[in-house]
């Protein structure tokens, strides 16, 4: 399964750096997401997508702000979150969706989901 972890409260501009740790599985063999979970609202997402061979995805709300780094020896993805906005306030969810032969960022279907760690970004 997955474990989402660093959440907090921040100002704006602030940063963050949140932890999607594996266990069960070798998350290096899988592309892994995050998606925003805001009350009253759809999960939306993934709004950044990081693949075995470390080929991206970002939804331009995120495109320079968010970044995805692996560490493989410790069976995690790291998401960096750089000058936060209060429109990033969300519970943020990592998932994760086998690649196999193929190293591709969409379709993203995931097959593990974490429960989910929250951000809050106010001043």
């Amino acid at each position: 399964h997955l474990v989402e972890s660093g959440g907090g409260s921040v100002r704006p501009g602030g940063s963050l750096r949140l932890s999607c740790s594996a266990s069960g599985f070798n998350v290096a063999n899988y592309a892994v997401g995050w998606y925003q979970q805001t009350p009253g609202k759809e999960r939306e997402g993934p709004f950044t997508i990081l693949t075995p061979k470390n080929n991206t995805y970002h939804a331009n709300s995120v495109l320079g702000r968010f970044t995805m780094v692996r560490d493989n020896a410790n069976n995690r993805v790291y998401l960096q979150m750089d000058n936060l906005r209060p429109e990033d306030t969300a519970v943020y969810v990592c998932a994760a969706d086998i690649r196999r032969d193929m190293d591709y960022v969409l379709p993203f279907r995931p097959q593990y989901w974490g429960q989910g760690t929250q951000v809050t970004v106010s001043s």
